[in-house]
């Protein structure tokens, strides 16, 4: 929602926010390098902004009716097509800027490609960060299957599982923080003026630092909004934010224990990635974490679903991997 209404401000803003050096039609379309097309002045910038809400209206109805399918489009579609219609305003504002007649735009060039590029990059971006696990929140044997489909209800402590000769269990699960997620995306949008103003021309040069402080807080926002975890032979993985990356890896021999614990926001010291004395936690909701405790006596704890499960895992592994020390 937050990207949708951003990225329809933008393009209605870009024109009219440069009203009074362009012509009251605008060049809206070349031919090779001469313009021959145009548009009045708030067509031009209502247009796009139709377009851009009537895409996301659509996604959004196959999202109601058929969420199977449109999941894996929805994200991708949005971001390659806001990119891909914000650039193109901007190319179109540059080109009319301070013409006395739309037959005089400046002709298009490389920005063409550059916006193309931009944009499917951005719908590659998307499809990576919003691509989910074959599986959640359950056991896959990849030999054997240990478990049950359905999560069981949380219990607080050191669960322990027993697994069969030769089995080999994975443990899939993850959580996200939807207020952390937002608060990514109004960043990230005010990044945006400042670079889009000066690609139309309408700015000498771009205040990087505006542009540098809401886009690092942006990124910082989103790397803290979800987490992945894996629990394997190889011990416990935690990927941050949408693209599993960057990541941290706990092998058993560096563990001794796996426990749940349910957290408060406060006990956990506030939202998002937090350090302590005794160690740091991922907290993303109120509820059970999963807790580790490391052979250097510092706890990592994260929310995340199904955290029973994934301490029964490592306990046991830790457990294998203890034996196998002493024999």
């Amino acid at each position: 929602m937050v990207w949708t209404l951003g990225v329809a401000a933008l393009l209605v803003a870009l024109p009219m926010s440069a009203r009074d050096r362009l012509p009251d039609r605008v060049a809206t379309h070349w031919s090779g390098s001469r313009p021959d097309g145009s548009m009045p002045l708030t067509t031009a910038a209502l247009f796009p902004a139709v377009i851009w809400l009537l895409v996301a209206a659509v996604l959004a109805v196959a999202l109601r009716f058929r969420p199977g399918r449109a999941r894996g489009l929805a994200g991708p579609v949005l971001a390659a097509t806001g990119v891909l219609l914000s650039g193109a305003q901007a190319s179109i504002v540059r080109a009319n800027l301070d013409r006395a007649r739309w037959q005089d735009a400046a002709p298009m060039g490389v920005e063409v490609v550059l916006i193309v590029v931009a944009a499917g990059l951005a719908g590659a971006l998307a499809w990576l960060a919003t691509r989910r696990p074959a599986d959640t929140s359950a056991f896959t044997g990849i030999t054997g299957v240990t478990g049950t489909a359905g999560a069981p209800a949380t219990r607080i402590g050191a669960p322990v599982l027993v697994p069969g000769a030769g089995e080999r269990l994975v443990w899939l699960s993850q959580a996200s923080n939807h207020w952390l997620q937002a608060l990514s995306s109004v960043l990230g949008l005010l990044s945006v003026p400042g670079v889009m103003l000066a690609a139309s021309g309408r700015t000498g040069s771009v205040d990087w630092r505006a542009v540098t402080f809401f886009g690092l807080g942006a990124v910082v926002a989103l790397l803290c909004s979800s987490v992945r975890v894996r629990v394997t032979e190889a011990g416990l993985h935690i990927g941050f934010g949408p693209f599993g990356w960057p990541a941290r890896r706990l092998a058993p021999a560096e563990l001794v224990s796996a426990r749940v614990e349910l957290l408060t926001a406060r006990e956990a010291g506030g939202w998002g990635y937090r350090v302590h004395r005794g160690g740091s936690v991922v907290f993303l909701r109120r509820g059970a974490c999963l807790v580790v405790r490391t052979r250097r006596g510092r706890d990592f704890a994260v929310s995340v679903d199904d955290a029973e499960r994934g301490a029964a895992l490592l306990n046991a592994l830790i457990a294998r991997t203890a034996g196998a020390a002493e024999h």
